[in-house]
């Protein structure tokens, strides 16, 4: 029973985990960021859902791609706490990096206004340009070192857990498209580039507080859960 229980609990970590770095993986305005924007602004909300979900696919297969080179790091270094402790403060740090960079970028620049008139496409061929527009930027496997070293995400033995766990990084990143073409409609109308600059600089403030917050709380040993 306590066994039952102690892979319930696991497994909801995982999913939980998973949410968080699918948003955080997705959040920042990069190429396929700026080119969801904009297919929303020009061509519908569905469409920009439809790029999202490319690029959600192409985020899961970098993760299976990073989980599967990090798991024999893990179980060599999952039992050691000192060694575990060093992977989260690294981990942190890692995601410090990402949130200056990120904020210190300015998604602007390749930022190009579409015509009215430009051809639409189906959903399927805008999800299919979007998941190889990201499948190209390999430097996502970086930050995913990063989230997973600080939330520990690669546990071996919970294969359920796991599983669960990278649909949970489809489901984040998901929910933050599907958070973002709403914004965008609804504010269509008022939504410029100091918007897009905007957005990026309150991500990237976001990802420095969690960085900063889950260094404290893995120094002063706390946890959420």
């Amino acid at each position: 029973m306590i066994e039952v229980f102690a892979n319930f609990e696991s497994t909801f970590q995982l999913i939980i985990k998973g949410l968080l770095i699918g948003i955080i993986c997705s959040a920042p305005m990069g190429p396929v960021g700026i080119l969801c924007i904009r297919r929303t602004l020009h061509k519908g909300r569905e469409y920009g859902l439809a790029t999202g979900a490319g690029a959600a696919l192409s985020d899961l297969f970098y993760a299976l791609v990073t989980g599967a080179g990090m798991l024999p790091l893990m179980m060599e270094f999952i039992d050691n706490e000192q060694n575990l402790f060093y992977l989260k403060i690294v981990g942190a740090v890692m995601l410090f990096a990402f949130g200056v960079w990120m904020w210190r970028t300015d998604p602007r620049k390749g930022y190009r206004p579409s015509q009215q008139s430009e051809n639409k496409g189906t959903l399927f061929s805008n999800a299919v340009s979007a998941f190889g527009l990201t499948i190209s930027n390999p430097l996502i496997i970086f930050l995913l070192i990063a989230l997973f070293n600080m939330f520990t995400f690669v546990i071996p033995g919970n294969w359920l857990g796991i599983a669960l766990g990278y649909a949970s990084i489809v489901g984040g990143a998901m929910f933050w498209w599907w958070g973002l073409t709403y914004v965008i409609t609804r504010m269509k109308s008022k939504f410029d580039l100091h918007g897009i600059l905007l957005l990026n600089r309150t991500i990237g403030t976001i990802v420095l507080s969690v960085a900063v917050i889950y260094a404290a709380m893995t120094i002063f040993n706390l946890s959420l859960y």
